[in-house]
Formats: C-alpha cells, sequence, structure tokens
C-alpha cells in the first residue's frame, strides 16, 4: 500500500471544507420553521423524543445527550423498537424530533401515524421538504447541504454534520430560553470538574483562620515575609488596615521586583511595597469564579473578603486543584 501525503491531506482539506459550507448554509437557512421547533419544544410539558436511524439515530443519541444534560429533558428511541413495543415509553405531551436527510427512512414513517394520532406534536429535520416525513411533521426544519463529502455523493457525512450542529443549536436556544444557568448546569453534571466547582462556594475551599496571611499596615517586608512562611506557604499576605478591611496584597513576585532594586527589601514598610487595588473575590462567590480569575490574572492566589469588606480568607490555585483531585479519589 502507497501513501501520497499530499493527496491525503488535499481530500481532508476538501471534506472540512464542503462540511464548512454545509455548516455555512444551515447557518443562513434559519428561519420560522426553526423558530417553531425551539417553542415547541419550550412549551412542552412532556420530553423531546428523538427517533432515527443508521447515522441519523447515531446523531440522534447525541442530540437528546445534549438536550438532557442542558436543561430540556429528552432520550432516543429507535423506530424499530418502537414498532415492537417501545412507542410506549413515549407519553402525552411529548415532542417528536425526527431526523431523516432523506425524510423517507421507511421505519420512521411507519411510527408516524401513530404518534399523529395521539396529537404528539411531531418535528422533523430532513434534507426534503416535498418527502414523506416532512410532509407528515408539523414542523419541518430543512438541513441544507451542496452535497456529502463522500466522493460518491452516498455516504452520510456533510448531512450528518449540519443535523448535528442544528441540533446544537436547538438545545443552546433552549438553554437560553429557559434561563438555565450555570449552577443549573452543575445539578446536572454534579460528577465533572466545572459541577465539583459550581456547587461549592469559596468560603468552603479558601484557607482561613490561621491559614490566612494577614499583616497591618504598620507591618515591615520582614514581618510579612514570616507570617507568609508560617500560614502554609501561601506566598502571599494580605494587607489590612485597623478595621480588617483589604489595603494592599504582597506576593513572591512583589518581593522579587524588589530586591531587583537592589535596596533594603527587608525593613520597608509593607505599604511601600505591596501591590495596592489587588483583584479580590467574596467569600459567598461561586468556586468556579475564584478558578477563572486566578487563571484570567495568572496569579497564584487571591484574598476573599466578606460582604462587609473585611479580609477572611485566601484561595489557592492549588486548594482547587487539590479539591477536585479529592473529590475524584472519592468518585
Amino acid at each position: 500500500m502507497k501513501f501520497d501525503d499530499k493527496e491525503i491531506l488535499k481530500n481532508a482539506r476538501q471534506v472540512l471544507s464542503i462540511e464548512h459550507k454545509a455548516l455555512e448554509l444551515s447557518r443562513k437557512s434559519l428561519d420560522e420553521h426553526f423558530l417553531a421547533a425551539v417553542k415547541a419544544c419550550a412549551q412542552t410539558k412532556g420530553r423531546v423524543v428523538i427517533v432515527g436511524i443508521g447515522k441519523s439515530g447515531l446523531i440522534g443519541r447525541k442530540i437528546a445527550a445534549t438536550l438532557a444534560s442542558t436543561g430540556t429533558p429528552s432520550f432516543f428511541v429507535h423506530p424499530v423498537e418502537a414498532l415492537h413495543g417501545d412507542l410506549g415509553m413515549i407519553t402525552n405531551g411529548d415532542v417528536i424530533l425526527a431526523l431523516s436527510y432523506s425524510g423517507q427512512t421507511e421505519e420512521i414513517n411507519k411510527i408516524l401515524p401513530s404518534l399523529a394520532r395521539r396529537k404528539l406534536t411531531i418535528i422533523s429535520m430532513t434534507g426534503n421538504e416535498k418527502s414523506k416525513l416532512a410532509l407528515m411533521s408539523d414542523i419541518h426544519v430543512k438541513i441544507y447541504i451542496d452535497k456529502e463529502a463522500c466522493p460518491y455523493n452516498l455516504a452520510p457525512t456533510a448531512s450528518t454534520t449540519a443535523t448535528l450542529a442544528v441540533g446544537d443549536a436547538l438545545a443552546v436556544c433552549l438553554m437560553k430560553v429557559k434561563h438555565f444557568e450555570k449552577t443549573d448546569f452543575a445539578m446536572f453534571h454534579p460528577g465533572g470538574s466545572l459541577g465539583k466547582l459550581l456547587t461549592q462556594h469559596v468560603k468552603d475551599l479558601m484557607r482561613q483562620g490561621k491559614n490566612n496571611p494577614v499583616v497591618t499596615q504598620k507591618a515591615i517586608v520582614k514581618d510579612a515575609l514570616l507570617v507568609m512562611t508560617k500560614t502554609n506557604a501561601a506566598g502571599a499576605t494580605s494587607v489590612i488596615d485597623k478595621n480588617g478591611k483589604l489595603l494592599g496584597y504582597f506576593t513572591d513576585g512583589d518581593l522579587r521586583r524588589e530586591l531587583q532594586k537592589g535596596e533594603d527589601v527587608l525593613n520597608k514598610n509593607i505599604t511601600e511595597v505591596m501591590t495596592k487595588n489587588p483583584h479580590f473575590i467574596l467569600d459567598t462567590a461561586p468556586a468556579i469564579e475564584a478558578a477563572k480569575m486566578i487563571h484570567t490574572t495568572h496569579v497564584d492566589n487571591i484574598p476573599v473578603l466578606n460582604k462587609a469588606g473585611k479580609v477572611v480568607g485566601i484561595i489557592d490555585e492549588k486548594d482547587l486543584i487539590e479539591f477536585i483531585a479529592m473529590l475524584d479519589k472519592k468518585a
């Protein structure tokens, strides 16, 4: 077997170009039919039941999983199994989302009359608005593609990519319509790192009490270093006024920068070398917000304040990592 590297890459890029065009066509074609599909799924008191067979069935399973994990109860039913009893899984009030690019899938079309008699809303996604499936549906969302990426225009490639993307668009629009928030996401993903951080607050993970490095505005750098060393090696300390409110933040980085000046740093007043107006976070904030702040500001830790503005702790990047690792071990 001989390989032509240039030809392989050329073919791969052509596939991606064809599928990219299919996505662009799908984006441009979104219209009142898609809007009707979103509204039907949002207003149903039941579930969104996905049906499909073959490659469309695989795409359907993914869309069902995405919907279910983002606040829209959904599950997949195989049309053949539905013909042999699984129609009983579908209840009054459910919305049906049928996937078939040709719109002529026999197994799907066989179950539609039964679903229609039960007055269930049927949404279809096909590439043919004149197909039997499209004509039997209450709402038809057309999937537009120029051609399949398969060189013989046979294997479902661009069509399944476009169908999956439109399914994702449906799920995300439903998230927006239903005001599905990050905290809701955490409830549906309690085992994931995101879920773990979303369900915890900064006060649950911060270092406090004796482990919270704090010095007053009268301290010198030498005093600050002693506090930083004693309190779990956080490598930083908050600087507070007489009322316990944050005046500044002093870190190892601040110390290194001062040492480069060649001055007697250790005896300087802490207010001369601290970072004024530092980043901080409230103890009631979700831990995920602390993680984002640490990541975006490129720092190792940040001071934690209560609603009165007093320093009550410090949260370190290591605390967040260790928390996730601990829960992963328990899982």
